[in-house]
């Protein structure tokens, strides 16, 4: 079976000799080296360990994104679906400060004051800033040629943002 890969190098499918390729797709009857890959796809020499490199990144963020926060005991998803509800509610609380709502939790219903909902807004902000900006410091290193495998486990928010005391009592 013959190997067809994607311009990123990443991934390949195996394919028939009479399958149609998808766009941007490169035939090889063997599995190619780095270099093979680039010159087939038109990249200067290492660009493709780049763009895997980044590509890698950008994947590891997304999942250390929404890893959770915690904010006084009480654990808080942050997947980008439940970052929209937060910042609608944030919205909710700075427009009315007497607003109060139930929002579920990792572990259930909690009853929020607008305070506490700005707390949790702020821990959820800082902790998905914080991946962003390992994110840009990783890739800053990709491209000045200074990455090592062993800096995409470090310096990632290992402790959930934790609001300030009383915020969620």
């Amino acid at each position: 079976m013959l190997r067809a890969y994607s311009k990123e190098g990443t991934a390949f499918r195996g394919v028939a000799p009479d399958w149609p390729l998808a766009e941007g797709e490169i035939l090889f009857d063997h599995e190619p080296s780095e270099k093979e890959l680039e010159d087939a796809f038109g990249f200067a020499s290492g660009e493709l360990v780049k763009s895997r490199l980044l590509t890698l990144i950008t994947a590891e963020r997304f999942r250390r994104e929404g890893s959770g926060v915690v904010v006084e005991g009480v654990a808080i998803d942050t997947s980008r679906d439940s970052q929209s509800l937060i910042a609608g509610m944030a919205v909710s609380a700075m427009l009315n400060p007497a607003y109060q709502c139930s929002y579920k939790a990792v572990d259930g219903f909690v009853e929020l004051t607008a305070s506490q909902i700005l707390a949790v807004a702020t821990a959820v902000r800082s902790h998905v800033q914080t991946c962003f900006d390992r994110e840009r410091a990783l890739s800053e290193s990709v491209v000045a040629g200074t990455y090592t495998d062993a800096m995409l486990k470090d310096g990632w928010p290992d402790q959930p943002p934790v609001a300030p005391a009383s915020a969620l009592q």
